[in-house]
């Protein structure tokens, strides 16, 4: 699990990264002393974990939280105490009071890793049928990185192959897992595979895959709220 650092305290920072050594589950990528350096950085990696400080200048912890993909857990961290109820409201895993004690971040580190654990068992069991002439493949969803729709039949794109289906871009999506979404009139992408973004596309891998301009708004609100 990757994770970083955002608060414009050094100690405090100093004092997470101790912390963190404790959990070798949890890979320390980064630190940052400035919201907007920060957000810079989310938008072009895959980060499963923030400790934010609410009072940053610039950017607040709370304005940066709201434009965080909805998958990446944050634990909020700050000396003000008031803070508490508008960062539930943003459901996050917790909210630590400085000064942070190691046995109450370990709480907040426990809450993680049990939620990790739970979302990771109902993606290991997530299968979906797609019937490709006369035969039926099984395929776990994590496998799939993208849908290509032409014409009256779908081709499901995996790492080592390819499965096409006579079916309907609304069949597909039927079937799959909330993290799948139309970004084009052709195309249904997994947005956990998604490496970059750009004005007018994305990226799973080396395919650059083209966002339609009526699903623009709703693709960036997925991936970089």
């Amino acid at each position: 699990m990757k994770s970083i650092i955002v608060d414009d305290e050094p100690r405090a920072i100093e004092l997470l990264k101790g912390y963190l050594n404790h959990f070798k589950t949890i890979e320390l990528v980064g630190t940052f002393r400035n919201g907007l350096k920060a957000f810079e950085f989310l938008t072009k990696e895959k980060i499963d974990l923030v400790f934010l400080d609410i009072n940053m200048p610039h950017i607040s912890g709370i304005s940066l939280s709201k434009m965080l993909d909805g998958e990446t857990k944050i634990i909020f961290t700050t000396a003000y105490s008031e803070y508490a109820v508008e960062s539930y409201e943003l459901q996050a895993v917790d909210y630590l009071l400085k000064p942070i004690s190691l046995d109450r971040f370990t709480r907040a580190i426990s809450k993680v890793l049990v939620e990790n654990s739970r979302v990771s068992t109902e993606n290991e069991n997530h299968f979906v049928f797609v019937k490709s002439g006369s035969k039926t493949y099984r395929i776990h969803t994590n496998e799939i990185n993208y849908i290509e729709k032409d014409g009256n039949y779908a081709t499901y794109f995996m790492d080592n192959q390819k499965v096409v289906a006579r079916e309907s871009v609304l069949a597909s999506l039927e079937k799959l897992p909330d993290h799948f979404m139309q970004v084009h009139k052709s195309f249904v992408v997994n947005t956990n595979k998604v490496s970059s973004i750009d004005k007018d596309c994305l990226c799973i891998q080396d395919t650059e895959i083209p966002v339609g301009a009526s699903f623009k708004k709703a693709v960036w609100e997925k991936l970089l709220k």
